[in-house]
């Protein structure tokens, strides 16, 4: 998807990336099979290619010498991107959720923890024990 001219002077510098990112959350999200058994690979895999670097093109551009500031769009395309990822992680956990987190909550845990994995899983509260999945009722 192209960046309109029109748009240039709301949407920061970023925006063909967020674009990109969001068209990919949102492919995988069409193209989800639930897994029979809990997938910890695939949910790595979708917090290795898509939470992490929606999240760290956000703080890339917060930290940068003068700090972005995106438009509402580009903010909306960020947050449904992360969020259709971290669906899709605790779905590989047999875990339904439609999250709603900001990109902010996510940065901000991301910068605390050094972690994308700790990172989605104080978020998501999934899975509910980090060491391995079990049920241990």
């Amino acid at each position: 998807m192209e960046s309109s001219n029109s748009d240039s002077d709301s949407n920061s510098a970023y925006y063909d990336r967020i674009v990109a990112l969001a068209d990919e959350a949102r492919c995988d999200r069409e193209a989800f099979e639930p897994p029979a058994t809990p997938d910890e690979e695939r949910a790595m895999e979708y917090l290795q290619t898509g939470v992490g670097p929606t999240v760290g093109l956000y703080i890339e551009a917060r930290t940068a010498d003068e700090p972005v500031r995106f438009s509402p769009d580009e903010m909306a395309l960020l947050e449904r991107a992360m969020n259709d990822w971290l669906a899709l992680y605790a779905r590989c956990y047999d875990v339904a959720l439609d999250p709603e987190f900001t990109v902010r909550e996510a940065a901000e845990l991301l910068i605390d923890t050094h972690n994308i994995t700790d990172t989605a899983q104080l978020l998501t509260k999934v899975p509910m024990c980090s060491d391995e999945i079990s049920t241990n009722d």
